[in-house]
């Protein structure tokens, strides 16, 4: 058996047992994946209201009560303290540690949101013939800091984040059509082509996950992205947040195409 085809449950107890530590992209292909904001209640309000506000980024599939790290509605069996590959703890805006298990740091004021990602509609472009490229090199999708900036919500605000892929000129269309389907897994790409017209200088240089090969005849399509958080925490500094490592997933027991429109 693949890591494409593994179970949900079955990739997350290799999760828990820290027996898997890398990047999900492909990984239960068929299963909706999801980006995690842990916060204190404090801070929970306001954050919903920031998704609210900001759909594209930060599509809201599931919110835990106060103190569980149970995510009733897309997989009511997980645990979010441990069933992630990696995560990202944040203080203060900086970035503290990455590790494996968050039991240690949860508490009863804790709240989980799992937010939509883009790993989500992948196996709907490969299945319209529209490879992965960061899939190809064995990498993890790039991921850009924007000059787009999100609609301000209490104290959360700051720019969005996208991810690209490199899409052959005669497919963009198409890419555009298939991903327009998964509106709750950010949707339809938010640019297409000149990096430097959102901010991005560099795309040889990427603020998180890794460099992929550009080929001739290719462009670059960017996607709204579930790490914009993270460059929120940067921007405004909040106390304590922790998320997961970018391109280190939860995956849920949702099926894809339980999100998709016709």
């Amino acid at each position: 058996m693949t890591s494409f085809d593994l179970t949900p449950q079955g990739v997350r107890g290799m999760m828990r047992a820290g027996e898997w530590q890398k990047p999900t992209s492909g990984v239960s292909s068929s299963y909706v994946q999801a980006n995690l904001v842990v916060l204190p209640k404090s801070m929970a309000y306001d954050f919903l209201l920031f998704c609210q506000r900001n759909p594209k980024p930060c599509p809201v599939l599931d919110v835990t009560e106060m103190g569980s790290a149970i995510p009733s509605i897309v997989a009511p069996e997980a645990d979010l303290r441990t069933d992630l590959p990696k995560y990202r703890v944040y203080r203060e805006g900086k970035l503290e540690k990455e590790c494996t298990d968050i039991t240690e740091l949860w508490t009863e004021e804790m709240v989980g949101f799992l937010l939509g990602c883009s790993f989500t509609f992948e196996q709907a472009l490969i299945e319209n013939g529209i490879q992965m490229r960061h899939n190809e090199e064995e990498k993890n999708v790039p991921m850009y800091k924007t000059n787009i900036q999100c609609h301000p919500a209490g104290s959360f605000e700051g720019p969005m984040v996208v991810s690209m892929r490199p899409i052959k000129q005669e497919d963009v269309v198409r890419a555009v059509q298939v991903t327009s389907r998964f509106p709750s897994v950010h949707g339809a790409p938010v640019h297409i082509g000149n990096p430097e017209s959102i901010g991005i200088n560099d795309i040889n240089n990427p603020d998180f996950g890794d460099e992929v090969t550009i080929k001739e005849g290719e462009v670059p399509v960017f996607w709204a992205c579930g790490v914009t958080p993270q460059a929120v925490a940067m921007h405004m500094k909040p106390e304590l947040m922790i998320t997961h490592a970018p391109g280190h997933m939860f995956i849920t027991d949702k099926k894809n195409e339980a999100y998709g429109i016709l």
